[in-house]
């Protein structure tokens, strides 16, 4: 993997606070990655730290084999787009989108040349004339993109751009998103703190808490081998098993995670016993989330449609398959 953006041992500190902590990262040159985490957790500081709107305290960033410390943004081959589109209402379509090649005194033909490629490239041809105002959010979503890639960057850095947008709406733009990085073959760097976002759409996830990334790997690695129990429990609420759950079930006497549609729920046999309790469920369309007591381990499990899903208060008989079960280091 040839890297395009490289960060050293980067520290961001806001007086006692650490936003980003001596954090290590190559991303490679036509990837699409994604920095995924809850809020405050130092994902949208990095990605500032790569747009230079900040300045790392401590460490080293790299663009393309290029110094990127002291470098302000405009002089940076990278572009963003934000949750917050910031179009100029007074300005139409076509001079929103050219508006970075202006300011670079680019000639007015071959800005309004280059602005329409853009809004081919993003499906909107023929909205030049228009408004901001007379655009549906997507289609604004889509004019911004369209302003961040006319100045053809290096690598489109995306700040949470879908978070404003509706469920369906949200969907069909993470497909032409993805399409749109296959087609254009450059890096993009996409910070977002939903994990069906970042797990569908990227090669590979970094997941970041406190400043810190706790896991690089591709969605398959993140979602099915999480280092550790943050990462378990926030990409796709993986139960967390202590050891002694684990040894009574024929593992190792090791904390370990435990996916829910992994596990199977029965009916105890005529004269058995249940080992848990149904606590609560809740249907989900494509599946129900059933929530098991299991002598006083929560486990969560899904229950796919069709499937008899057991009442609450039931006495219950849990089972999986110990390749199923994620062996982690500890606790953490």
């Amino acid at each position: 993997m040839t890297t395009a953006i490289s960060l050293q041992k980067v520290s961001r500190h806001f007086g006692a606070i650490s936003a980003v902590d001596a954090i290590d990262l190559d991303i490679g040159r036509g990837e699409f990655f994604a920095m995924l985490g809850p809020s405050g957790s130092g994902k949208t500081t990095c990605l500032r730290l790569i747009a230079g709107f900040e300045q790392p305290t401590s460490g080293h960033i790299e663009l393309f084999g290029e110094t990127a410390e002291g470098v302000p943004p405009y002089r940076r081959n990278v572009n963003t787009v934000f949750q917050d589109y910031a179009l100029f209402p007074h300005l139409n379509v076509a001079d929103n989108v050219a508006y970075g090649l202006m300011v670079r005194g680019v000639p007015r033909p071959e800005r309004r040349k280059r602005a329409e490629e853009a809004l081919e490239m993003v499906k909107l041809p023929g909205y030049g004339e228009r408004r901001p105002g007379q655009l549906s959010g997507g289609q604004r979503q889509r004019v911004a993109l369209a302003r961040a890639l006319v100045n053809r960057p290096k690598a489109l850095l995306l700040d949470e751009p879908l978070g404003a947008l509706d469920l369906k709406l949200r969907e069909q733009m993470q497909e032409e998103l993805k399409t749109l990085q296959r087609t254009l073959g450059i890096t993009f760097v996409f910070v977002t703190h939903d994990q069906g976002e970042a797990l569908s759409m990227a090669d590979r996830v970094a997941v970041f808490n406190d400043g810190r990334i706790m896991q690089v790997g591709t969605a398959e690695d993140i979602y099915e081998r999480p280092a550790s129990r943050f990462v378990a429990d926030f990409v796709g609420s993986s139960n967390i098993l202590p050891p002694e759950f684990v040894a009574h079930h024929g593992g190792p006497r090791q904390w370990a995670s435990l996916r829910p549609e992994a596990i199977r729920i029965g009916r105890p046999k005529r004269g058995g016993a249940g080992e848990a309790t149904v606590v609560s469920t809740s249907y989900q369309g494509a599946v129900s989330r059933v929530t098991l007591d299991a002598a006083g381990l929560r486990l969560i499990v899904t229950v796919p449609a069709g499937r008899p899903v057991p009442a609450i208060g039931e006495k219950v008989v849990v089972a999986f398959d110990r390749q199923h079960v994620h062996l982690m280091d500890g606790e953490a």
